[in-house]
């Protein structure tokens, strides 16, 4: 059987165009024509480049978001270069290697420079660090020459600080004599050769000559060390003569620097070297830090970014705009009291809000802060807190008092403001304006009165607070009382007949005006919100199927009204007028005829719905669905004693 299976496989071999569709894999390059032609052409070409192994490092179809890479490019680059290799074992380690950013450098496919770097010498470096600071009016030698940073600094890592090649003072001496006599002079005779060069000398670049930092302390610039330090020839000569803030104030008058009773801690304490430089700083003032960044080096909460910024703290002076850096007459350090503070800039909302009315109490009082974080914050008008949470600050009995069933959008999302002037107004309250002006701007389209229809009184003459709590409230539609209270108010007949009726409608009775009535305005009469026959038959839905299954009274199909009051009435159920008195309207109570259907029965006597339905009835006679047999036959004999009575 298999050799009978060959030789018919044999008498049919494959076809030539299904053996020419086999699957040929193509090489990157292939495709990335133009990548070849630029990578290639350059003369240090990555060597997994070279060799065409892209699935080194790549994915051959892609995973979004990782642009084709295998992992983070940091990962990838350490599977070649180790990571004790390129020193990532010592303690000081490139921000951008640490970070496993190594294409900030070095482009990973092919280089024009050397070791795939992106650019050549200093150039490289300024990618990310500014150049400014490194070309300043009087430029370290080093830093011009071929070798450049590459000089004093390791570009992956080092076992000193700022990535040097050696530590200080040994990196400095291995270019400066410490015993040239030149050297010796320019730092009258001190043994500077045993401390940090950096401590008055700027590394890179400076304005000043001999590369000194921009601002210097006066003994340094003319050579008076021996003003603050012992003679160069003791045995301690960086010892100081006066311990403390003592030393300072041999210089600086510290009467002129206690401007008040309220004082800098470090000030107070004399720790000058909290905030100053003794030799020098790159900084005015020989400041350890500039402007804000030293206040903040303790007050760190100060230093936490805010969407709304105050500009004053964050332009010009900073800090220092408001606050005495040593000693001051205010608290808080502040160079002026209160809102006379704010003033200095605000001048404008001082003149502008005192001209009103009715003035806020604390906008009254000067104290701005009551309200306002004067560093900044993260509510617009750089408020302490949420608008809502800073009033109940002073408003307590609200926060309570709001939390009702239906509170109003503004006080929801805690924007008092909307509705209210924070500083002054010329209403009452600090509305913005009287209603029904200070409700237009949310409810403007609800507000305009019906053409040709019903308008409510309140509601034309722009009352809105007749009926409404503007805050929140426990009744529906943030009514300031109850439906039915509120419309009493004006509606006074309509509460006295309702409590003398025998008859009273669910709705009335249940204060629930509102079914049937637009509180506001209605295209139809007396604020109806249907006309006719709708508007009951809305709640009554088992009137409404059998209406329309059945043959309906015409009264009840054209008009409730016409046998029914809407509100209250004398008679069960809500009838305009007695039941015979009603009927007669319509159907002759004192033809023969009738008498003779109703046995002659007297009028009086009856109930007309005791056997017929008013509103709809399969019977042609309206009499309703369940009926005694003898009855239905009109045999009224069998069961009763006809005479008339």
């Amino acid at each position: 059987m298999l050799a009978l299976c060959g030789t018919v496989l044999c008498l049919f071999p494959a076809k030539p165009s299904q053996a020419a569709k086999k699957f040929v894999s193509k090489g990157c390059l292939d495709c990335h024509t133009k990548f070849a032609d630029k990578y290639f052409a350059m003369k240090d070409v990555h060597p997994v480049v070279k060799e065409k192994k892209c699935e080194e490092c790549h994915i051959r179809h892609g995973i979004v978001p990782k642009l084709l890479l295998k992992g983070p490019i940091g990962t990838i680059c350490f599977k070649c270069h180790s990571k004790d290799k390129i020193g990532m074992n010592k303690p000081i380690v490139h921000s951008a290697l640490k970070s496993g950013k190594c294409t900030l450098c070095h482009n990973p496919h092919a280089s024009n420079g050397s070791k795939l770097l992106q650019a050549e010498g200093n150039a490289i470096c300024y990618t990310c660090h500014k150049k400014e600071a490194y070309e300043k009016k009087v430029v370290h030698k080093v830093l011009q020459s071929k070798e450049g940073c590459l000089a004093c600094h390791l570009s992956h890592s080092s076992d000193e600080k700022n990535l040097l090649t050696m530590g200080e003072p040994k990196l400095c001496l291995s270019c400066h004599d410490s015993g040239n006599s030149a050297f010796k002079k320019a730092h009258g005779n001190y043994p500077v050769e045993t401390k940090r060069c950096t401590t008055c000398h700027n590394p890179h670049s400076s304005e000043l000559p001999k590369l000194l930092r921009a601002s210097l302390h006066n003994p340094v610039g003319t050579g008076g060390c021996d003003g603050c330090h012992n003679a160069a020839t003791a045995k301690e000569p960086f010892g100081v003569t006066q311990k403390g803030a003592e030393l300072c104030y041999q210089c600086h008058d510290v009467k002129t620097l206690k401007t008040g009773a309220v004082e800098h801690q470090p000030f107070k304490k004399g720790d000058c070297l909290s905030c100053h430089d003794p030799h020098t700083s790159e900084y005015a003032k020989l400041t350890l830090k500039d402007g804000n960044a030293l206040c903040v080096s303790c007050h760190k909460e100060k230093g936490i970014v805010q969407t709304y910024k105050h500009d004053v703290v964050n332009q010009g002076k900073g800090c220092l705009s408001c606050h005495k850096p040593h000693a001051a007459q205010n608290k808080g350090l502040l160079v002026a009291k209160g809102a006379d503070l704010c003033y200095s800039c605000h001048a404008k909302v001082k003149d502008a809000e005192k001209a009103h009315k009715v003035i806020h109490e604390p906008f009254a009082d000067g104290d701005c802060s009551s309200c306002h974080n004067p560093h900044g914050s993260g509510i617009p008008g750089m408020l302490k807190d949420r608008a809502d949470n800073v009033c109940y600050g002073c408003h307590t009995d609200l926060e309570a008092k709001f939390r009702t069933n239906f509170t109003h959008k503004p006080v929801q999302l805690g924007d008092c403001m909307a509705c209210h002037s924070p500083h002054g107004g010329d209403q009452k309250k600090l509305v913005r304006a009287s209603a029904p002006k200070l409700c237009e701007p949310c409810h403007g389209e609800m507000m305009k009165q019906e053409s040709g229809g019903t308008n409510h009184k309140p509601f034309v003459e722009g009352d809105c607070l007749t009926c409404h709590d503007p805050h929140s409230s426990n009744n529906t539609g943030m009514l300031a009382r109850k439906e039915d209270t509120v419309c009493f108010t004006c509606h006074s007949d309509m509460e006295k007949g309702l409590k003398a009726a025998a008859s009273k409608h669910a709705p009335l009775v249940n204060g629930e005006c509102t079914k049937c009535h637009n509180p506001h305005k209605s295209k139809l009469s007396k604020l109806l919100l249907a006309q006719g026959t709708d508007l009951c038959l809305n709640c009554h839905k088992n009137i409404k199927e059998k209406l329309s299954k059945e043959t309906p009274h015409d009264p009840a199909q054209s008009n409730c009204q016409s046998c029914h009051k809407p509100h209250f009435s004398a008679q069960a159920p809500l009838l305009a007028d007695p039941q015979q008195k009603l009927c007669g309207q319509c159907h002759d109570l004192k033809t023969a005829s009738f008498g003779k259907a109703h046995l002659n029965i007297s009028v009086e006597a009856m109930n007309c719905m005791s056997c017929h339905d008013p509103h709809a009835s399969k019977d042609p006679k309206f009499f309703k669905d369940t009926i005694h047999p003898p009855f239905a036959g009109r045999s009224c004999e069998d069961c009763h004693i006809v005479g008339k009575r």
